[in-house]
């Protein structure tokens, strides 16, 4: 039987070169993604209603200034994951390189490579750390930030599609795409993921991480109210999260080196399993927490002088 064949778009991973600069999809997507997603949090923030009976757990100049923390988290952790989890090579190259090239490759971001897992970890940190020192309720700071977050994921995806890179396992459905074009076989000199039909796993992920879980934490904080109970939100984006990418791996093609692991296990479904485990207990323990309204602003005392100069 013939199999199917959907000719993969010629698409070149560089939308425009600025002199020696290179503009990339990639990057573009990340770019978006933070923008829309700060654009989105600021009216989640200005919409008192859906935190009540608490405040918002920040304003919108805080805000200004946790998005570089976040930004930061999300690139230095998406960097150093990715070597952690899929080339931890790369960390013996700092000292053991051929060459400052091959000693500096973790730091080269313009070739690729982000973890997922690494930038949530990264995003994390920011979040707690950024709480903690401007006393603000990390969980319902957390709480907005992955409300957010699809929105980044699906652009993300969406450059992984066409970057031609991340693609699926092979496969004979009709919508099959064979991830070869003249653009990466004069990058690569060859196509990475062969001349065989392969599910579109970059667009998968775009419409379920991106699109279905955006719609879902919508759901939960425009219609149940959910922001008034911290922690449920980032409970519903770790479980829903942790559950698509899982069910994905097994359309998705392992990465190199990981096509092996014992029990038919992928690292991807490996770093997602705890991401459910505490996306459960968040939205339990949320659950179970009955909404405490935020302590009274005191009234201002009266000044006793200024009654005078009024009567």
């Amino acid at each position: 039987m013939e199999l199917p064949l959907v000719i993969f778009p010629e698409f070149d991973p560089v939308l425009i070169h600025l002199g020696p600069l290179p503009i990339r999809w990639y990057a573009l997507a990340y770019v978006a993604g933070i923008v829309l997603g700060w654009w989105y949090a600021g009216i989640l923030l200005k919409k008192a209603s859906l935190w009540a009976p608490r405040r918002p757990p920040l304003s919108t100049v805080q805000l200004d200034d946790l998005i570089l923390w976040i930004t930061l988290g999300i690139i230095l952790g998406g960097r150093l994951g990715y070597a952690l989890f899929y080339k931890p090579e790369m960390y013996l190259h700092l000292f053991t390189g051929h060459g400052w090239g091959e000693r500096l490759e973790l730091f080269q971001l313009w070739t690729g490579g982000m973890s997922f897992h690494g930038g949530l970890l990264g995003c994390t940190i920011a979040v707690i750390a950024y709480s903690v020192r401007n006393r603000l309720a990390f969980l319902s700071v957390g709480d907005m930030a992955l409300a957010t977050a699809p929105i980044g994921l699906a652009f993300g995806r969406i450059a992984n599609f066409i970057n031609g890179e991340l693609w699926g396992r092979e496969t004979t459905v009709p919508w099959a795409i064979r991830f070869c074009n003249a653009t990466i076989e004069k990058t690569y000199g060859l196509c990475p993921a062969g001349d065989v039909p392969r599910h579109p796993s970059q667009l998968y992920e775009a419409g379920l991480e991106g699109i279905v879980l955006l719609s879902i934490l919508s759901l939960a904080v425009w219609k149940l109210r959910l922001l008034a109970k911290p922690g449920y939100v980032t409970g519903l984006f770790f479980l829903g999260y942790g559950i698509i990418r899982a069910s994905l791996e097994n359309v998705r093609q392992p990465d190199v080196g990981l096509d092996h692991l014992p029990f038919g296990l992928t690292m991807g479904m490996i770093l997602s399993s705890p991401m459910i485990v505490i996306g459960a207990l968040l939205i339990w323990n949320a659950w179970r927490t009955a909404p405490v309204a935020a302590p009274e602003e005191p009234e201002p005392e009266a000044d006793p002088e200024a009654e005078k100069v009024a009567a």
